[in-house]
């Protein structure tokens, strides 16, 4: 049986995806779309029934995913290209099936409906579970084995930097004690224990107080944020002219990381004042949107995730 889900922006992202794919149609005997962050495969499944000439190429680190991702994508399946790595591997994957260029690329960033539904995945702390919270179970470090090997300012780095959690100290001194006396194995226990380490007058707002301390290791056992800086500008460089780049993301570490390089590579090298862009440096890349769109109320009602999005796309001018 096959697992369904909601797509996030579902049919904002085709029809931003859209022109770069009809153009692309009308002008190449083969067109690509790489789904970065295939999941169960909602994007894909929508671009190919939208596309029948269209080839979709999905990347995604969980196996889980791509099992259950094949299923509901099985109509379509021979113009489903499926790679199991991370999204910083587009170069070597398009390499690898001869692709020189693409019409369109969407990411879908951070942890998936399905991992945090997944009890014994470990990602949710609502649930009592393993401290695992790999996206990728077959490799790498749990989230169990980081809680316990890191020193102390390692265990602050990482909670400060990715979790923004002005307590990190201190739960790192309760982490710290707790493996000491072998009570941090599950979950629950990393839970309760942040909720001890955070004074009693800061828990009264902002929701579960576990929560940046669970993203920030989960960030960390799967590199989220350093694979990221590497996978947006592999992705433009993958772009075809007129092809574009739809990103969602659903925190602000995610979406600074996004916004600086799109940005960055939208300016202009021709020092201000000059009437005309200099040869050769005018930007190749322009924002298709001003500054980033959010869920409409309405999708929120339906799909509680997308309230936290931010959507970003940006096209490429020319080669």
């Amino acid at each position: 049986m096959t697992k369904q889900h909601i797509p996030v922006a579902l049919e904002r992202c085709i029809e931003l995806l859209t022109p770069a794919i009809e153009f692309s149609l009308q002008n190449d005997s083969s067109t690509y779309v790489i789904d970065a962050t295939l999941g169960l495969g909602g994007h894909a499944r929508a671009l190919l029934a939208k596309f029948p000439a269209l080839i979709v190429i999905g990347i995604d680190r969980d196996e889980s995913a791509i099992a259950i991702a094949r299923e509901n994508v099985a109509p379509y399946g021979d113009r489903l290209l499926i790679s199991h790595t991370t999204y910083d591997q587009i170069e070597s994957i398009l390499n690898d099936h001869s692709i020189k260029k693409v019409a369109g690329i969407l990411f879908d960033l951070g942890v998936s409906s399905m991992q945090l539904d997944d009890g014994e995945r470990g990602f949710a702390y609502s649930y009592d579970a393993p401290l695992d919270m790999r996206m990728d179970q077959s490799t790498g470090s749990t989230a169990f084995e980081i809680l316990h090997t890191y020193n102390h300012g390692a265990l602050v780095r990482i909670l400060r930097m990715y979790g923004e959690e002005k307590f990190a100290p201190r739960i790192a001194d309760f982490i710290i004690e707790a493996r000491a006396a072998g009570q941090l194995n599950t979950t629950k226990d990393l839970a309760d224990l942040v909720k001890n380490a955070i004074p009693a007058a800061a828990r009264r707002t902002g929701g579960n107080p576990a929560k940046r301390t669970f993203q920030a290791l989960r960030i960390e056992v799967n590199q989220e944020l350093a694979i990221l800086e590497r996978a947006i500008p592999a992705a433009l460089e993958a772009l075809e002219v007129h092809g574009r780049l739809v990103v969602m993301a659903y925190q602000s570490l995610e979406d600074k990381i996004v916004k600086h390089a799109l940005m960055t590579i939208t300016e202009s090298k021709t020092p201000r004042g000059l009437p005309v862009d200099l040869p050769d440096s005018a930007a190749k890349y322009a924002l298709v949107m001003r500054g980033s769109e959010a869920a409409s109320d309405a999708e929120i009602v339906i799909n509680p995730r997308a309230q936290s999005m931010r959507l970003r796309a940006i096209e490429r001018l020319a080669a």
